[in-house]
C-alpha cells in the first residue's frame, strides 16, 4: 500500500520511506537465465545432481525438473512481460513451463502459453494501482490520445475492473473535458453505459472501448466545468440574495400587488431584453462565469 495513504503523518515523519520499483523486462530475463543455468540453486541442478548421485536425480525427475532445459531470449522475454516486473511470479511461470517438459528440452511459445493460461495483471481494485490506472485513462482522453486511452481501458478491463465503474468515469469525462465543445459526447457515454449494463462482460467491452476512443477524438473544452466551479464558490461565499422581483412568478393577486414580476421582459417578444434585463442577484450583477476560450478542434474522423 502507499504509505502516504495508510500511515498517519506523525508516524510517517519518523520513518524512512523506500520506494520499490517493478523490475524492467530485461532485468527479469537476467533472473530467469540465471535460474536456468545455476547448477547449485537453479534448474540446471538436475544435470549437476545426476553426476553426483542417482537419488537426487530421481527426485528431480519426479518433479519434472530433470534434463537440461533451454529457452530463447524471446521466450524468456514473453515470460518477463507476463510477470509485470514481479520476479517471483516470473520464476513460478518458468518452473511451471519446465514441469511441462519432464525429459528436458526447449521451452517454446506453445509451452509458455500453456504455462500462462491467462496473464494475471498487477491490479488492486481499491488501492493505489487502481487510481493510477484510472488517472492514466482520464488524462489520455483529455489529451486526445485515443491509443493510450484504449490501452489503459483494456488494462483495467483485463484485470477485472467493474465495467459499470468504467462507464461512470467515461460519463464524467464527457462532461468535464468535452462539455459544450461537443455535447453529443455525453450521449455516447450514456449509451455505452446503458449497453454495458444490458450485456456485461465480455461482449460489453466493445461498448466501453468505443466510447473511450470517441471521447478521446472529440473536441475538448472545460469551460463549463470551470464555470460551475466558480458558481459553486459564489454560492458558498456570498450572501444568499433574494430573487429579484422581476424574476419572480406572480401567480396570485397578492404577489402582483407586492411587485412580483414587475419589469419582467419576455425575451422572445423583446429581443433587447437579453442585453438590458439582468437576471443575476444585485450583488453579483457584473459576474461572469464563462470566459471566451478556444476549443480544441480534435478530430472525430
Amino acid at each position: 500500500e502507499n504509505p502516504s495513504f495508510e500511515i498517519n503523518s506523525a508516524l510517517l515523519s519518523r520513518m524512512s520511506t523506500v520506494i520499490l520499483q517493478v523490475l524492467r523486462p530485461e532485468e527479469v530475463v537476467r533472473i530467469l537465465r540465471r535460474a536456468m543455468e545455476d547448477p547449485e540453486r537453479g534448474l540446471a541442478r538436475a544435470t549437476h545432481d545426476t553426476e553426483r548421485g542417482l537419488a537426487r536425480a530421481t527426485h528431480d525427475t519426479e518433479r519434472g525438473l530433470a534434463g537440461r532445459v533451454q529457452a530463447s531470449d524471446a521466450v524468456l522475454e514473453r515470460i518477463a512481460h507476463a510477470s509485470d516486473g514481479d520476479a517471483r511470479r516470473a520464476l513460478t511461470l518458468l518452473e511451471t513451463a519446465v514441469s511441462l517438459l519432464p525429459a528436458g528440452g526447449t521451452i517454446d511459445e506453445t509451452i509458455v502459453r500453456e504455462a500462462l493460461q491467462r496473464k494475471v495483471l498487477h491490479y488492486d481494485k481499491s488501492g493505489e494501482e487502481h487510481f493510477n490506472l484510472i488517472s492514466a485513462l482520464h488524462k489520455s482522453v483529455r489529451n486526445s490520445d485515443e491509443n493510450a486511452a484504449l490501452y489503459w481501458l483494456t488494462r483495467m478491463m483485463q484485470a477485472g475492473e467493474d465495467g459499470e465503474y468504467l462507464a461512470r468515469r467515461l460519463i464524467r469525462m464527457a462532461a468535464e473535458d468535452i462539455g459544450l465543445a461537443h455535447p453529443m459526447a455525453l450521449r455516447v457515454a450514456l449509451d455505452a453505459a446503458d449497453a454495458f449494463s444490458r450485456v456485461g462482460y465480455p461482449e460489453g467491452k466493445i461498448f466501453l472501448a468505443e466510447a473511450a476512443v470517441y471521447l478521446a477524438r472529440a473536441p475538448k473544452s472545460n469551460a463549463l466545468y470551470v464555470a460551475l466551479g466558480r458558481a459553486e464558490a459564489d454560492v458558498e461565499t456570498t450572501a444568499a440574495d433574494p430573487v429579484p422581483l422581476h424574476l419572480r412568478n406572480a401567480s396570485t393577486k397578492l404577489m402582483k400587488e407586492a411587485g412580483y414580476g414587475a419589469g419582467y421582459r419576455y425575451a422572445h417578444d423583446d429581443p433587447k431584453a437579453v442585453g438590458e434585463m439582468t437576471c443575476m442577484p444585485p450583488s453579483l450583477a457584473s459576474t461572469r462565469y464563462f470566459e471566451k476560450r478556444e476549443q480544441r478542434p480534435d478530430a472525430l474522423a
